[in-house]
């Protein structure tokens, strides 16, 4: 049975009502509004977002640039490469109708030198994002997939984050990405499993992002960490 993310987000949950006891013990979680945006040019994100749709029954964008990249491989990674060095922002000709209506964003795109194509940078910049969601995904051929999805993060401050996913084109299958759903729903979804972070890190304490990497104290945002305390591990969001 496809499994829908609801339990996923019952962290997020809030009810409303005079009697905040009886609205609490009558209250269902609700279905939050999924969008999964996507930058495609060889399909095989495309092929990645249309299995996340047909599971959360999320509304796919496709992110489209009002200049088409060319339609060979050559030519496209040079016109890539030439934006990476620019930092770019190329333009996008559609827009997400109703943004504000949806409360999480799957985001992604494919490893394009070394990092996320500058137009996904285009897409975050063109939102607020301030109380969504984000959670990334990419596809790769072989390398560079931790520094994408990091770089989805990276570009969507002001959002929360949950664990992305990175696929290479012979490991794309709705099983692998059933799999990453139900592991969100079973760590995220469980409220006991996530506790508040002090607004200060204690001294004894290292942070590491959802890719492995030791985050400084002074660059410690809004997110989902892994925290080590002496031999304690803990995830949180802040």
């Amino acid at each position: 049975m496809k499994t829908k993310l609801m339990t996923l987000f019952a962290v997020l949950l809030c009810w409303t009502g005079a009697d905040a006891q009886t609205a609490t013990e009558n209250a269902k979680p609700a279905e939050k509004k999924i969008l999964i945006a996507y930058f495609s040019w060889g399909g095989n994100t495309q092929h990645v977002a249309e299995h996340i749709a047909s599971l959360t029954g999320g509304t796919l964008f496709r992110i489209e640039p009002v200049k088409p990249y060319p339609a060979e491989y050559r030519p496209c990674t040079e016109v890539a490469k030439a934006e990476k060095e620019a930092d770019a922002r190329p333009a996008i000709k559609n827009r997400v109708e109703n943004w504000d209506e949806y409360d999480i964003v799957f985001l992604g795109g494919p490893v394009w030198w070394h990092t996320a194509p500058m137009i996904l940078h285009t897409f975050a910049e063109s939102y607020n994002f301030e109380g969504k969601t984000v959670v990334p995904f990419t596809t790769y051929a072989s390398t560079f997939r931790d520094e994408t999805l990091q770089a989805i993060v990276d570009m969507t401050p002001a959002a929360v984050h949950l664990e992305g996913l990175g696929l290479t084109s012979g490991s794309i299958s709705e099983s692998r990405i059933q799999t990453w759903i139900d592991f969100l729903n079973e760590q995220w979804g469980n409220s006991a499993a996530i506790t508040t972070v002090a607004a200060e890190m204690a001294s004894d304490e290292t942070y590491y992002d959802l890719n492995g990497r030791v985050v400084s104290p002074d660059t410690v945002g809004r997110g989902v960490y892994i925290v080590k305390a002496g031999d304690k591990t803990s995830k949180i969001i802040r």
